[in-house]
């Protein structure tokens, strides 16, 4: 096999734009958008409290950083201690243990529910999610 070779020129540059000698000033990348944050209105003992809870966070992990004094435990969605109804809104609670047909009716675990839009959650006591869930797990 044999290769013809030319004499090697140095390869030619060719400049676009303005050629003043001035270096165009650099630009940073754009800042990635801050994560959203939705108003979530907590009704517990009476009061009524609004706090802003990024998407990626739960309503339970935001209300304690906040000083809400709201009932849980595990914070794992499995202990249904943190109960509440939602009032208005909407949150993702695909984490948590309760039943399609419950989340249906409008119930929460504030420790499994991450806001999707603003919203509106009522601590409720425990005892009246366990009678909705238990029921619905006999049907």
């Amino acid at each position: 096999l044999h290769l013809a070779t030319s004499a090697c020129s140095p390869p030619r540059v060719r400049l676009v734009g303005p050629t003043t000698g001035r270096r165009s000033p650099l630009r940073a990348a754009p800042a990635p958008p801050p994560p959203r944050a939705y108003k979530v209105t907590i009704e517990h003992g009476g009061e009524s409290r609004v706090v802003e809870v990024e998407e990626g966070e739960t309503i339970l992990s935001r209300a304690l950083d906040e000083g809400i004094d709201v009932p849980h435990d595990c914070k794992l969605g499995v202990c249904m201690t943190c109960p509440a109804r939602l009032v208005a809104g909407e949150v993702d609670q695909s984490d948590g243990m309760l039943s399609d047909d419950v989340v249906a009716q409008g119930y929460a675990l504030l420790c499994a529910s991450y806001p999707r839009s603003d919203c509106t959650i009522r601590v409720i006591p425990e005892d009246e999610l366990l009678k909705v869930q238990l029921a619905t797990a006999d049907d």
